[in-house]
């Protein structure tokens, strides 16, 4: 790893930790919801942020204060950051895996662990996986009670990492919870809080979860649909001024 690359992302602290966390938005939401959660449970403190100026302009509001499109939170007690986003990264996953490299490398962390929703026909039940290529690892998640991800198809941003992030030096876990929706899906951001918990060891009150969870995916719901409006707005307009 060196510290030699250029900066992506701007951070205000550079604590070192161990381990950096990544909440991309992508099936079911679960990424989002699941480190949305964990930055007001374990009330982290925000260090950095980033948006993508290629897309849409998008920005939450969440208990009267500002949500960054990507922020990046600290929690000491922990020993972790966590980079959580409100942002649509399709066309934009190889340039998401690059901030949380860049993050990771400024924090020197050890180990990045992806979080995602993989999709499911059992709607019975929510089961958690991991991956990693790293035998001890391995052995700690089995150790736990955690299944490895047999088969899949695994595209997006934990894709990109998973290639990327070994050329630089860093160990990756993922972390999977089934989905069984495209919708947000605050049952299966549980499974990853509790998936982190077991293997970091993070002490979640699990009572309230769900109904923290479920509020946010609310709030979540409601800024993705007004986001949807403006850019349906923002077509007509365009084709308004070419007819």
């Amino acid at each position: 790893m060196t510290d030699k690359k250029k900066v992506m992302v701007e951070l205000w602290k550079k604590p070192s930790v161990k381990t950096v966390i990544s909440g991309f938005p992508g099936f079911g939401l679960v990424s989002t919801i699941a480190t949305g959660f964990l930055v007001d449970h374990l009330q982290c403190e925000q260090i950095g942020k980033y948006w993508f100026e290629e897309g849409t302009p998008t920005i939450a509001i969440h208990a009267c204060r500002l949500v960054d499109p990507v922020g990046i939170y600290y929690n000491k007690k922990y020993d972790v950051v966590l980079v959580h986003s409100i942002t649509p990264v399709v066309g934009q996953e190889w340039k998401a895996a690059d901030i949380i490299l860049d993050v990771a490398r400024q924090v020197k962390a050890q180990e990045i662990i992806t979080t995602e929703g993989v999709g499911s026909q059992d709607m019975e039940e929510t089961r958690g996986y991991f991956y990693t290529s790293n035998p001890d690892h391995r052995k700690k998640f089995e150790k736990i009670g955690i299944d490895c991800l047999g088969e899949g198809i695994i595209v997006g941003v934990t894709s990109a990492i998973l290639m990327k992030a070994p050329q630089q030096g860093f160990d990756v876990c993922s972390l999977f919870a089934e989905t069984h929706s495209k919708l947000p899906d605050s049952k299966a951001a549980a499974k990853i809080i509790e998936l982190l918990d077991k293997y970091l060891g993070l002490k979640v009150d699990y009572k309230p979860l769900l109904k923290q969870a479920q509020e946010f995916e609310s709030k979540l719901h409601t800024m993705m649909e007004q986001a949807s409006k403006v850019k349906e707005m923002k077509e007509k307009k365009d084709i308004s001024y070419v007819g």
